[in-house]
């Protein structure tokens, strides 16, 4: 079996910053994308980044230029660096993986989720 576990949500004031992380672990053979999701109350899941195996990242509009994806394969590991954090990025963060098993295929993953809120 896979899971994804998150850490590093939590409460900052708008400006602040936080640092997300979301390791992988069990009967993993390669992991395709990795990428981070948000979804605030009354709202769609929406997709805040996404990183390749080989590196390509591609972030929403919302969010480039603050927030900063990235991974490390050896520990099955992706982040997410979020600086200048605004009230509107309050929500619950997921991690998002496609992972390869053997004998299993390839199939996607979602972390528990991690409350981030950004007040004052």
């Amino acid at each position: 079996q896979v899971q994804l576990v998150e850490s590093g949500g939590g409460l900052v004031h708008p400006g602040g910053s936080l640092r997300l992380s979301c390791a992988a672990s069990g009967s993993i053979n390669s992991i395709n994308v990795m990428a981070w999701y948000r979804q605030a109350p009354g709202k769609e899941r929406e997709v805040i980044a996404t990183v390749t195996t080989g590196g390509k990242i591609h972030y929403r509009d919302s969010v480039k230029g603050r927030f900063t994806i990235s991974r490390d394969n050896a520990k099955n590991t992706v982040y997410l660096q979020m600086n200048s954090l605004k009230p509107e990025d309050t929500a619950v963060y997921y991690c998002n993986a496609i992972i390869l098993q053997i004998g299993v295929g390839m199939n996607e993953y979602w972390g528990q989720g991690t409350q981030v809120t950004v007040s004052s």
